[in-house]
């Protein structure tokens, strides 16, 4: 996540996004580690709430996630002075949440204009075919596109059976998380390697067996799951939303629409013409708040241009994107401190990471990158997580790319694919759990979706480790 949840931009990108703005970081050297207990605090929040006080959560998860990040924006506004500390929040809100929750409207808005006509029904083929689309689409469209895109008609297809649970789960781990492995353009942290020099067709040159393997094994272990569950169950309900014959598209401007976020994304991170603004001590680049500016555009043109009756048809609902705008205010406020800490290196209260990812000879250790920057990026921010361990193995994308490409595809692979480990590991992920909540789906909690991961997951990261990196 991803700020954790990685920034929208599944999308492609959340630091692709505050890739454009600078402003002085947080040193972390002299932070103590007790600094990240707001951020422990809100993931325990979102986790064990919702199964242990249900109404409250449903009706106060806003203020939940303000009072974390007031835990700890007060405290070190007694530290650092309240000048300092208002900097900071203004860089954290205008450099990050705002052009995050920007991209993520957009692409929510625009992909639920798209309305996918035809006689669906969930069988275990079916199921397949339409997790593999969304899978090849995510390194185009980002995992978010990708994902807003297809798990609606995924969801009609199957409202007519009693166990749905399993099927979002599997379309998270693929659409929402491996899919977007190949290109700059599916997930943030290729992104942000994209800007920092790494070749726009390396990734997919060197960790193409990699994504196939794990798309691959899921996807032959979700279609056994599905086929066992159909069999069992079978149709169990009338179906609540009757296709009508006949395949068809509704919406289709909103492909247009839906181009044109991607290419707005792209053209923040590659045209930089050295203008930016400072506010309040965030300095805005011209790219940053041309983007900002046109998909707010984009936001409203798909809204003008789509007929009321195909978000209807879609049960198009704003709750999800409610849901996710205030969780992520506390997610990304009380991550700083923890994102802080991780980029001080040896100086830092994480200093163990750093030495853990090296080895008694002072080279690296690729399966410690792909472990320690998968895991973080289960949890923090898959984009800055990746920035801090690409800064670790030496910064130098060329060399990165030669000599040190297992290091970089080590680091690449965690960041992306063990974003699936957890609903805040990337944007997308918690929005697709919103969506199906929304639609009735009673999905597993924050722990019985990490039960998943860790049966499904972690057995074959553990295969890729010996396999690939060793």
């Amino acid at each position: 996540m991803k700020r954790t949840v990685g920034r929208v931009a599944g999308t492609v990108a959340l630091v692709a996004l505050s890739g454009t703005a600078q402003a002085a970081e947080l040193d972390g050297s002299g932070l103590a580690a007790w600094w990240g207990v707001p951020f422990a605090g809100m993931l325990l929040s979102i986790a064990i709430l919702p199964l242990v006080v249900p109404l409250f959560w449903s009706r106060h998860f806003g203020k939940v996630a303000a009072a974390w990040a007031l835990l700890f924006l007060v405290p070190f506004a007694l530290r650092a002075g309240f000048a300092s500390t208002g900097s900071l929040l203004v860089h954290t809100l205008l450099a990050e949440y705002v052009p995050f929750i920007i991209l993520l409207t957009a692409l929510y808005t625009v992909a639920g204009g798209i309305y996918i006509r035809g006689n669906l029904h969930g069988s275990p083929a079916l199921n397949v075919a339409l997790i593999a689309i969304g899978g090849a689409l995510a390194s185009f469209m980002g995992t978010t596109g990708a994902s807003m895109l297809m798990i609606r008609p995924l969801i009609r297809a199957n409202d007519n059976r009693k166990s749905v649970a399993h099927v979002i789960v599997f379309f998270i781990f693929v659409v929402s998380n491996a899919g977007g492995s190949l290109t700059p353009l599916g997930d943030p942290p290729l992104f942000l390697g994209f800007l920092k020099g790494v070749s726009f067709f390396w990734t997919v040159s060197h960790i193409l067996p990699e994504t196939l393997f794990l798309i691959g094994a899921l996807l032959a272990i979700f279609y056994l799951l599905d086929r066992w569950h159909y069999r069992r169950e079978g149709v169990t309900r009338a179906d609540p939303t009757p296709d009508t014959p006949g395949f068809g598209i509704e919406g289709g401007i909103n492909f247009v629409l839906l181009l044109a976020v991607v290419g707005l994304v792209l053209l923040s991170g590659i045209w930089q013409p050295g203008v930016a603004f400072d506010v309040f001590g965030t300095e805005l680049g011209l790219p940053q708040l041309v983007r900002d500016g046109a998909l707010v555009g984009v936001t409203l043109l798909s809204l003008a241009l789509t007929a009321r009756a195909v978000r209807e048809r879609n049960q198009f609902s704003w709750h999800p994107m409610l849901e996710v705008g205030k969780l992520f205010i506390g997610i990304f406020v009380t991550m700083v401190p923890v994102l802080a800490m991780l980029r001080a290196g040896e100086a830092g209260a994480f200093a163990a990471v750093t030495r853990a990812v090296t080895g008694a000879d002072g080279q690296p250790l690729p399966w410690a990158y792909f472990w320690f920057s998968g895991v973080l990026s289960s949890f923090l921010d898959n984009a800055p997580t990746y920035l801090v361990f690409f800064n670790l193995a030496g910064g130098d994308p060329q060399q990165l790319m030669t000599t040190g490409a297992a290091t970089l595809a080590a680091i690449s692979a965690g960041s992306v694919f063990m974003g699936a480990n957890s609903y805040i590991g990337n944007a997308p992920n918690f929005m697709v759990k919103a969506i199906a909540e929304d639609r009735g789906i009673a999905m597993p909690s924050f722990f019985g979706y990490m039960a998943w991961s860790a049966v499904v997951l972690i057995p074959l990261f553990v295969m890729m480790t010996f396999i690939w990196f060793r």
